[in-house]
């Protein structure tokens, strides 16, 4: 049975994406505001929220118990800068804690004191994608 580490994380995005749209609600602040501000514009795709949501759950399923901080970090990317040299700014934290708020309504996560970690719900919904996905 194919599970997490056996696919690829782009195939597991896109098909958890499908899946998530159909439960979460997107906040509607989402279609005005940036990912964050090392960013000029606001994403342009319009399905964005279940991307990174989906992208979240994986992360929480490999990484453990991850929190707010760890994944700003890990969504950040390098600020461009005219005259200076680039520095990393982190990533907007309000997208990420309302996508695992979210997440939390579906109980595919749960909040512990370490930070948040993958319920057996969340367990067997990746598992579904991840077999979807490779059936071998």
């Amino acid at each position: 049975m194919a599970n997490i580490y056996d696919v690829k994380a782009s195939d597991f995005i896109k098909v958890a994406s499908e899946r998530l749209k159909d439960k979460m609600k997107k906040p509607p602040y989402m279609d005005f505001v940036k990912s964050g501000p090392n960013k000029e514009r606001m994403p342009q795709d319009p399905n964005f929220w279940y991307v990174r949501s989906a992208s979240i759950l994986r992360q929480v399923c490999i990484n453990g118990p991850v929190g707010v901080a760890r994944l700003r970090t890990r969504y950040g990317s390098r600020k461009e800068h005219v005259v200076h040299r680039r520095h990393h700014r982190q990533a907007g934290g309000s997208i990420i804690r309302d996508s695992f708020i979210e997440l939390e309504k579906l109980s595919l996560v749960k909040n512990t004191k370490a930070g948040r970690v993958i319920t057996p719900q969340g367990k067997s919904f990746v598992d579904k994608v991840c077999k979807e996905i490779n059936p071998a």
